[in-house]
């Protein structure tokens, strides 16, 4: 079983990402700037913030896995790109990264444009491009270092939370959508997805877009 530490944790992707590993067995820690109240029975919850990386290192001692699940939004804004690269930097080369992005950077087809060129709400282009610049940063990394990068579907959300049916789309770099064109995934099955990469690796160094 896999040693995982979720930071963000107590959000809506990696709430779902911390149940679905406990649920497999697997030893999660969840670290977030405040400890919640509805807490995973078997999951351990640790304040901290990838704003503190000296600090956030110290918590993430053997540990294999490292995902980071915060969005750029809000007071983060501007934020999560520089730490992300300041964390990967000081985690051992040992330690495999998995980013949650969002559906901005993803292709509209294959060898198309991205998401975020073809239409994308304006409202939320910041937000998409500091996920897409974590991408970025993550692929000018040395070859010893190992990271995935998940697309979430577009219609991902707290506000359409579905339910867990462990099947799901593996897209590639293109956007997953249905045969009307609906880009979806609840949140238990972008946590399966998550899960099912750190226990069977098939995208190092890559990154990929999940939906039904």
């Amino acid at each position: 079983m896999a040693r995982i530490a979720v930071i963000g944790g107590t959000g809506y992707a990696g709430s779902n990402i911390v149940a679905e590993a406990v649920s497999r067995g697997h030893s999660v820690v969840s670290i977030a700037r405040s400890v919640p109240t509805e807490r995973v029975e078997g999951a351990i919850y640790l304040e901290g913030t990838i704003l503190d990386v000296a600090g956030l290192v110290e918590q993430l001692q053997e540990v294999d896995v490292v995902i980071q699940a915060i969005s750029p939004r809000g007071n983060m804004a501007g934020k999560v790109r520089p730490a992300t690269a300041e964390l990967f930097a000081a985690l051992d080369d040992s330690v495999r990264l998995g980013v949650v992005g969002g559906a901005g950077g993803s292709l509209v087809a294959p060898g198309g444009a991205r998401v975020i060129d073809s239409g994308f709400p304006e409202e939320f282009k910041a937000e998409a491009l500091e996920a897409i610049g974590v991408l970025e940063d993550l692929q000018q990394t040395p070859e010893t270092k190992d990271w995935f990068f998940v697309h979430p579907a577009g219609g991902f959300g707290a506000w359409a939370p579905g339910e867990r049916t462990g099947i799901y789309r593996d897209g590639g770099s293109v956007l997953v959508t249905d045969d009307k064109g609906e880009s979806f995934i609840s949140g238990r099955d972008l946590g399966c997805a998550f899960v099912d990469e750190i226990e069977n690796p098939r995208h190092r160094r890559e990154n990929f877009a999940v939906g039904y």
